[in-house]
């Protein structure tokens, strides 16, 4: 199968890959989305918490969790394509076998051991919500993620630790220094990397920063395709610290994307006008990753710590409108 599955109707714009997982990544496909239908969205799958984690150590697939939500993030508009959506995302109850969860990882586990070929089962489902947009795994294995953090240990709060497992990265109050994946220089899926070759503009974060956004520059063909492409490169910061970055300005958040891909370079970094504000050397940062700052409101108006997708989409217009085609660096 291949995508985009956009022969319904005449709607096109450029070709756009973002990057992420959980609900960071559903927040920029759902604002991209009112841009293009030539779009793409490379998935983590390093989750090994809740219904994810359960299918990935009985079957030994990829996490279908974050897969699931770029999915139902990416569906029709249509009463048929949001009735599907909101069955994927849907949940058994009680305290059963099955309660926890999601019928859609059900349904993508269950065409993964049919097809043996994730990706065609991605594509299956996305046919069957009719998705504007591809969705796709970033490696063909299952990952863990490993942290270096400090604090964990109240006794030595300067001593180095390790942590693994993405649900335990991802709410460590501990301070993280780096991660890295396990296996080490996993193979990337070479649709996402053909993907990114040919991109008009790539799209990293928002969303938790060690586990959702820097996992993408740690698996080789794909950082080596996001470095070398022709494509815009454009990054979304958070609107504030997460859990795993707590404390941590707008600038570390820069920084710590030049540590983990020191030959990362940016055309556009999109910051909310709240979190610049904080950091007066965000814009410096910035620059050095050859990069303009574009500051706007983009959260939502009701004062809760969410992007909205609206006013994101707004700013993603702007940015894409310059972008016409890959060129050459």
């Amino acid at each position: 199968m291949n995508a985009p599955r956009s022969g319904r109707d005449e709607f096109r714009g450029p070709k756009v890959v973002a990057f992420g997982g959980g609900h960071g990544l559903s927040v920029s496909l759902t604002a991209l989305r009112r841009l293009t239908d030539q779009l793409t969205a490379v998935v983590t799958v390093a989750d090994d918490g809740g219904s994810s984690g359960r299918l990935r150590d009985e079957f030994g697939c990829l996490p279908p969790g974050d897969l699931r939500m770029a999915l139902a993030a990416l569906c029709s508009d249509d009463h048929v394509g949001r009735t599907w959506a909101r069955v994927l995302q849907s949940r058994f109850g009680g305290d059963g076998n099955l309660a926890g969860h999601a019928i859609g990882n059900l349904l993508i586990a269950g065409l993964w051991q049919q097809l043996d070929d994730p990706v065609a089962g991605l594509d299956m489902v996305g046919d069957l919500l009719r998705t504007r947009g591809r969705v796709l795994p970033m490696s063909s294995v299952p990952l863990e993620i490993e942290a270096d953090v400090i604090g964990l240990d109240p006794v030595a709060p300067d001593e180095l630790a390790t942590l693994r497992g993405q649900a335990t990265v991802a709410k460590t109050r501990s301070t993280v220094q780096s991660v890295r994946l396990i296996p080490p220089s996993p193979p990337a899926r070479p649709e996402a990397v053909e993907a990114v070759m040919a991109a008009d503009s790539i799209v990293l974060g928002p969303g938790s920063w060690f586990t959702s956004v820097i996992p993408h520059l740690l698996v080789p063909d794909l950082a080596e395709a996001i470095v070398t492409t022709g494509a815009k490169r454009i990054l979304v910061l958070n609107l504030a610290p997460s859990d795993e970055t707590d404390g941590f300005s707008a600038s570390r958040h820069i920084e710590l994307l030049a540590e983990h891909a020191p030959r990362l370079t940016l055309d556009v970094v999109v910051a909310d006008k709240g979190f610049a504000s904080t950091d007066p050397h965000l814009e410096a940062y910035v620059a050095s990753l050859g990069a303009r700052l574009l500051s706007a409101d983009v959260a939502m108006r009701d004062g809760s710590p969410r992007h909205d997708p609206n006013r994101l989409a707004a700013v993603l217009s702007e940015v894409l409108e310059t972008a016409t085609g890959p060129t050459s660096r």
